[in-house]
């Protein structure tokens, strides 16, 4: 699009002197189908254009001041820094101004402007994004989780109806793609897959509603919506035009960034802000709900890409490029509703043998869900995690507890595909043989990782430990000792042992080498 072009109101704002405070020439614009974005320097300003999309209305001066609030208030929730304040524009003898006293004309939300490489999916372009990084979101997002708003209007968004409308809608407008970028089977296992789940899993739903897991999320939870700024995460240009695109279920969220980095081939990454987001809220019947979002995250981004195939001002080189990226997408969705064999690692070992550093490797190697023991200890207590117990999070009783709850989540997501490591000393043979008779009756494979290190490692390590969720010390170590049960005859065919002074993946190699 030429300047000429421009409305005249956009026109003025490319000019230095339209600012109250010095810019950086040339001003940047940029734009979407639905906004102007101008560039200053310090700062950044947003305009809504005056379209109708149907989903999004933009098309009065009073719909745009709303959705300016809406997007002022909505992204000071994950992004307070950048997120200043929405200012009017007034036209004062053909002249605009910016934050004038005049009947105001138009309005504009003022941010502050950050540097494009520090958007998380530029840094995973550069290769700079870390396993560190994307556990720090999982905390982050956590944390904004738990103060979105939720009511019974904003839970009603989880009712089947309202979140198959989506899916359904993706399939009547990419049927036109088949025998391009999706194929038949593609398409039509993919539908029979999510027609299915909506039709079995009804109750499954009903408890995400009553569970309160339906909230006033993000909405656009991707890569490119996340930046890395002045040492922070913040959550950005969340979507605040549309109720049903914004009151999901938590997963919903979860699932964008899940299968960015499971499309870019770095099912490690997505495991780290996963297993930690998991870990943080113990939302893990989360997973329950998770592949059919993952699928639809998936679906959205090949529909969209194949978008471009219909455009005619689109060079057949960029169709060419936009095919074979939505033939990624929908294969990545299809495969996402393909059945997978679950199978349950329980961890063993006394305090300081290094289970969970080992617990945490294998998760990222093989792409399961770890679930630590003293994570579900605190949320069965209400605890927060870092938090030291007190004795009475330590009786028989909630101990007890604590290997039910562990077991039972281990069942289910192994039932329905996933690996679970299930963390936790496993010193008792009637813990181990309970969940062995559980891996038998539904047929998934079950294994003993048992770590070892010698006694002067265990206790280096116990007093070493610092900012852990784990409360154990070093004076526990003789009653642990005591106390642990040696494997059965019966139990020893399914444990391997593993040196955990060892390096990592030489004590891998040994146990891919013991895998059937």
């Amino acid at each position: 699009m030429t300047e000429v072009t421009l409305p005249a109101l956009i026109q003025q704002m490319l000019q230095p002197g339209f600012y109250p405070h010095p810019v950086t020439e040339p001003i940047q614009l940029s734009q979407t189908h639905a906004s102007y974005v101008l560039l200053t320097g310090d700062y950044a300003y947003k305009l809504k254009k005056p379209v109708n999309f149907g989903f999004l209305d933009f098309s009065t001066l009073e719909k745009r001041q709303h959705f300016c609030h809406e997007e002022l208030r909505l992204n000071q929730r994950g992004a307070a820094e950048l997120y200043l304040e929405v200012l009017p524009i007034t036209l004062e003898e053909e002249k605009y101004q910016l934050g004038g006293i005049g009947k105001p004309v138009e309005y504009v939300v003022k941010m502050r402007e950050f540097p494009q490489e520090t958007l998380l999916s530029n840094l995973f372009a550069q290769g700079k994004l870390t396993e560190g990084n994307l556990e720090e979101l999982g905390r982050v997002v956590a944390q904004y989780h738990a103060k979105t708003e939720t009511n019974d209007y904003i839970r009603s968004f989880g009712e089947v109806p309202q979140v198959r409308a989506a899916f359904d809608e993706n399939y009547e407008q990419t049927e036109k793609y088949i025998g391009g970028p999706q194929t038949q089977q593609q398409f039509d296992e993919t539908k029979a897959y999510t027609d299915k789940f909506f039709a079995e899993r009804q109750e499954l739903f009903h408890k995400r509603i009553e569970n309160h897991y339906i909230r006033e999320c993000h909405g656009d939870l991707h890569l490119r919506n996340i930046c890395l700024w002045q040492d922070k995460i913040l959550l950005f240009d969340c979507i605040d035009f549309n109720e049903s695109f914004r009151f999901v279920d938590v997963m919903f969220d979860i699932a964008y960034a899940v299968m960015d980095l499971e499309a870019q081939e770095r099912p490690d990454l997505s495991n780290a802000y996963l297993n930690t987001y998991l870990e943080q809220t113990g939302d893990w019947e989360g997973l329950e709900v998770l592949p059919i979002y993952l699928n639809r995250q998936s679906y959205v981004r090949a529909k969209v890409t194949s978008f471009l195939l219909d455009d005619p001002g689109v060079p057949a080189a960029v169709k060419e490029e936009a095919a074979k990226t939505a033939a990624k997408y929908y294969k990545l969705a299809w495969q996402y509703t393909q059945p997978k064999q679950g199978r349950l690692i329980l961890m063993s070992g006394l305090s300081g043998s290094g289970k969970s550093t080992t617990a945490k490797y294998l998760a990222r190697q093989f792409n399961a869900i770890h679930i630590r023991s003293d994570a579900v200890r605190k949320h069965l207590g209400g605890i927060p995690l870092l938090e030291r117990g007190g004795d009475d999070l330590y009786t028989p009783e909630m101990t007890q507890k604590t290997y039910a709850r562990l077991l039972k989540l281990g069942t289910i997501l192994a039932n329905q595909g996933f690996t679970v490591i299930l963390d936790a000393k496993y010193d008792q043979a009637q813990l181990r043989q309970d969940a062995i008779a559980q891996a038998k009756k539904y047929q998934f494979p079950i294994q003993i990782i048992y770590c070892t290190a010698p006694l002067k490692v265990l206790e280096e390590r116990l007093a070493n430990r610092t900012g852990d969720i784990a409360d154990a010390t070093v004076d526990l170590l003789t009653t642990q000792f005591k106390q642990t049960e040696p494997f059965t005859a019966t139990e020893l065919s399914y444990v391997h042992t593993w040196d955990t002074t060892q390096p990592q993946q030489t004590q891998l190699n040994l146990l891919n080498e013991k895998r059937v």
